[in-house]
């Protein structure tokens, strides 16, 4: 029989490197991972560069090319897509940003460019989007709270560029980068201004407001900057439905993920508790995999969790929640007519604590798979596995080929 079902599994982050605490194991092989090996053990495996080797990808570059859009050819830049995750419906001219909320020390350099991981901060982005006046430069704007300390911005208006710099020194102990146009155009120099508008009048509006007076009452970091990068405007997608003939669905905390899936017209399914952090609810997230599959051929899934551990180095914590992970997919292993694949958008190493161009690990489980002689799903054991190495934008023709729906080339 053959399956006529895709659920392609993304494990954010989840490559990684040999760490000393894990005695030059890397958190994925050190994890106690039954169900991902048995997903190994009967299906077939390899290693992917998601863009291309020696590429270090994105997150939004990357989940573009594992839906079979070519960044190259689609990607403008991340601001509209996190934007269309958070909600914000992009219009033609709409620049896009996505942001962080960060905390400024007394002398204005940047403490911690995550605000201490806040969650919750919808009152701050609603204060900005009601307090903060940009009339005087007949621009409009919406400012949105994402998953945890993210957010996102759209500008609207005449004469706007999307030719901007960040504020965002990239590191803590200095202070936000002034908002500077990367070329010569007058739209450009006009959104740099807007930004360094907008920016002022919100950290006045953050400083005082009752969500960070509580905070630092109670020993935390305030939320008092907002960091802006990835300027871009909406591009074309063309919808996946017509593009592959399958009904999808995407479940992700990340409001990038959700966004990517939005302007490729999978439909968002919310999730509660799914948080994007390692304290998320990924057996609620698995669960409305099953259900999505009621009335959708193709489920996009991403567990975020370990991406965040490799981004703050702590290694025994994304081993750890790797382990949970496993033992949350359990229900997804007796599908019927379900072709899995479950693979990695980038590595994070906690040793790098940033994306790295390392090649993750994939497997592909279902009717019609040729299993090879990989037991286990770690980088290590997948490197020998039957796939060899492949690229991103491979991974969606192999699956529509297992779900006949792959197109004959030629005659």
């Amino acid at each position: 029989m053959t399956a006529s079902r895709i659920v392609l599994i993304v494990l954010d982050g989840i490559g990684d490197r040999p760490h000393p605490a894990l005695h030059g194991a890397t958190p994925l092989s050190a994890a106690r991972t039954p169900v991902l090996d048995r997903l190994a053990r009967e299906g077939i495996t390899g290693i992917m560069d998601t863009i291309a080797p020696g590429i270090r990808p994105g997150s939004d570059t990357s989940h573009l090319a594992l839906l079979g859009y070519p960044p190259r050819e689609y990607y403008t830049g991340r601001g509209p897509l996190e934007a269309e995750g958070s909600g914000i419906r992009m219009r033609p001219g709409m620049v896009g940003f996505r942001a962080n909320y960060a905390t400024l020390d007394p002398e204005g350099r940047v403490a911690d460019r995550r605000a201490g991981r806040i969650h919750g901060t919808e009152p701050l982005s609603k204060a900005i989007e009601e307090g903060v006046d940009l009339s005087s430069f007949g621009v409009t704007f919406r400012f949105v709270s994402g998953a945890g300390h993210r957010a996102a911005l759209a500008l609207e208006g005449e004469g706007l560029g999307d030719g901007v710099g960040s504020n965002d020194p990239k590191k803590e102990g200095a202070p936000p980068h002034p908002f500077a146009p990367t070329s010569d155009l007058p739209a450009d120099a006009r959104t740099a201004a807007v930004l360094n508008e907008f920016v002022r009048q919100a950290r006045s509006l953050l400083f005082d407001h009752p969500l960070n007076r509580e905070r630092l009452a109670q020993g935390l970091l305030p939320a008092n900057e907002v960091l802006l990068r990835g300027a871009g405007r909406m591009g074309h997608f063309e919808p996946f439905s017509e593009r592959y003939d399958l009904a999808g669905a995407v479940i992700s905390a990340a409001t990038l993920i959700t966004g990517i899936g939005r302007v490729v017209g999978l439909e968002p399914i919310p999730v509660e508790g799914a948080t994007g952090s390692v304290d998320s609810n990924i057996e609620n997230k698995v669960g409305a995999v099953i259900r999505a599959l009621e009335t959708h051929q193709f489920v996009l899934l991403n567990i975020k969790g370990a991406d965040e551990s490799g981004h703050d180095g702590k290694a025994e914590q994304k081993r750890d929640f790797i382990a949970r992970v496993d033992g949350a997919l359990a229900p997804l292993l007796d599908l019927p007519g379900t072709v899995i694949a479950v693979l990695g958008d980038h590595s994070t190493p906690c040793t790098v604590k940033d994306h790295s161009a390392d090649p993750v690990p994939v497997l592909i489980r279902g009717e019609g798979v040729r299993p090879d002689r990989v037991e286990r799903y770690d980088e290590f054991a997948c490197a020998e596995g039957g796939l060899h190495r492949i690229r991103g934008c491979d991974i969606l023709p192999i699956l529509l080929d297992l779900i006949d729906k792959a197109h004959k080339y030629g005659a």
